[in-house]
């Protein structure tokens, strides 16, 4: 048998090709980010509450306001990833192979280089305010803290969607696995946006 046989045959029992209706792996994952953007949905009305319950300005404590430069360039290439991911599965959907592995290997770059402006702008911050700050610094920095550990899980799961697309592991008739990556992903992209208009614009108002 070859590695390429080998590899089709080993990873087929995780693409099922059963209607997402019928797939405890697809609804799996809906359980999974109702309950990640439950965790957001918590910190951003922590976020609010405080900000509501301070009434000495926003930030506070003389903090200046988030610079928006860095964190519109970094939203806009996740929201960019998020149509590129959106390509890659419609591609497979219609039996494209080069379109799938294009796609998500677009999608990766776009991810891998938001996640690097991510470390970029928490060094920058970091100068000016910590966790240990204040009210407002532990929960910029819990917020975006938890959304670059859900980005690097979407990294890891993208790698490996990508890996099992190389051996032509999914087709148009057989491809769970890309349908819940690609959830998963739309998640990290939605939450970001989130993430934006909350901390970065919203003080500005």
């Amino acid at each position: 048998m070859t590695t390429v046989a080998y590899a089709r045959r080993t990873t087929e029992p995780t693409v099922e090709a059963a209607p997402r209706s019928a797939s405890n792996g697809w609804w799996g994952m809906v359980l999974f980010v109702a309950t990640e953007a439950t965790l957001f949905t918590v910190l951003l009305a922590s976020y609010f509450y405080i900000r509501f319950k301070t009434s000495s300005g926003w930030p506070p404590d003389g903090i200046a306001d988030p610079k928006l430069l860095r964190a519109l360039v970094m939203t806009a290439l996740l929201t960019a990833s998020g149509f590129v991911m959106y390509a890659a599965e419609t591609g497979i959907r219609r039996g494209r192979q080069r379109a799938l592995v294009l796609g998500l290997g677009a999608t990766f770059l776009l991810g891998l280089a938001f996640l690097g402006l991510q470390i970029w702008e928490t060094v920058v911050v970091a100068r000016e305010f910590t966790p240990r700050t204040d009210t407002y610094g532990s929960l910029v920095f819990t917020i975006t803290g938890a959304h670059s550990v859900h980005l690097v899980v979407g990294l890891l799961l993208l790698a490996w969607v990508q890996g099992r697309a190389w051996f032509r592991a999914y087709t148009a008739g057989r491809h769970l696995g890309v349908q819940m990556a690609a959830m998963y992903w739309y998640f990290v992209v939605v939450v970001q946006v989130a993430i934006f208009v909350s901390l970065y614009l919203t003080p500005r108002i």
